[in-house]
């Protein structure tokens, strides 16, 4: 086992609670590693930063490559932009990555649900660019770039082969959007006939498609879609296999990973104990398959599993009484 250096990015709220439940775990479970702990985040500018994503931040994952990171707070309507949307532009993360499976053991309306979101994450409305034309009336411009397009295309169609993975599923808007949306129609379809005529490949406009998924999700495997879609429609299929907070996330580009729990900060319920560590837990184990530290992320994915299947110890969200340390200490016992 080679040893790892990471960076911990502890983040807002619960954020410093479910990493470090997560810490416990990837420790536990024998992986070497070395920690750089560094603060994004409402929480950089109590800690005495300038900005919400210091330089520093942002230097020691260009370093290191690979970091763990918790939920950090966004603003509604004012304030602070995105550190999310900051982090993986200045980075440039263009590959957002979301699985999304039925657990053994949570119970919902939907089982047999095995599909994974691939959203491009850099481009689009989330570009940031608003402007106020005159009073009462603003804009804000979606770009398409056909670098971007094709890259997220060619990244989809690599993992889905990798993963052995047998359809890809374009969600779009190009009868309304047409050139925006058409660009990304076009790169997807050049990819998959060019390079990838092995695996399947359909395009459904995207409010049929979100009908599809509550119908039946289980028709679908690997969805590929821009970035407002894929924040969007990755939380309505995470509702369909339990909630926020039983999917994982992550980040990637070419030179650098964030693996994060993608559910909020929760400050409401920070420094209560009671926040739910399996998010932040299963993009740890997501970021050991990065990490080619397979056996270790199967040892851990098997724990947790058999914690969900007992159903003795499980966190309020999930319908119990448990605290973050008491189902890391059951994840631990299974180990």
């Amino acid at each position: 086992m080679a040893r790892h250096t990471i960076v911990l990015i502890p983040g807002d709220g619960i954020g410093p609670e479910v990493t470090s439940a997560t810490r416990r775990v990837l420790e536990a479970a024998g992986l070497d590693v070395q920690w750089v702990e560094l603060p994004a985040g409402a929480t950089a500018v109590e800690h005495g930063y300038k900005d919400v994503l210091p330089q520093e931040t942002l230097a020691a994952i260009r370093t290191h490559k690979v970091a763990l990171k918790g939920p950090v707070t966004t603003p509604v309507g004012t304030g602070f932009r995105s550190v999310n949307v900051q982090l993986r532009q200045a980075l440039d993360l263009y590959a957002a990555v979301r699985p999304v499976r039925n657990l053994t053991g949570v119970t919902t309306r939907f089982q047999d649900v095995d599909m994974v979101i691939v959203r491009e994450n850099t481009e689009g409305l989330y570009s940031g660019i608003e402007n106020a034309v005159v009073p009462g009336v603003v804009t804000s411009l979606k770009v398409a770039t056909e670098k971007g397009c094709t890259r997220i295309a060619r990244w989809a169609f690599r993992y889905a082969t990798r993963r052995h993975r047998r359809k890809i599923t374009v969600f779009h808007k190009a009868n309304i959007m047409k050139l925006t949306d058409g660009l990304f129609l076009s790169c997807a379809r050049k990819i998959q006939e060019e390079e990838y005529p092995n695996i399947e490949y359909e395009e459904t406009i995207i409010d049929a498609g979100c009908m599809r998924l509550v119908q039946n999700p289980a028709s679908f495997d690997v969805l590929l879609m821009e970035n407002l879609y894929g924040d969007l429609v990755s939380d309505l299929c995470a509702g369909l296999v339990g909630g926020l907070g039983v999917v994982p996330g992550a980040n990637i580009g070419d030179d650098a990973s964030v693996f994060e729990a993608v559910h909020g900060s929760a400050p409401d319920i920070a420094g209560k104990g009671v926040a739910n560590p399996l998010a932040c837990l299963m993009s740890g184990v997501m970021m050991l398959n990065h990490l080619h530290e397979d056996a270790l992320g199967e040892r851990i994915k098997t724990a947790y599993d058999a914690v969900l299947a007992e159903g003795t110890v499980r966190t309020r969200d999930l319908g119990g009484s448990a605290g973050t340390n008491e189902f890391v200490d059951a994840v631990l016992a299974h180990l």
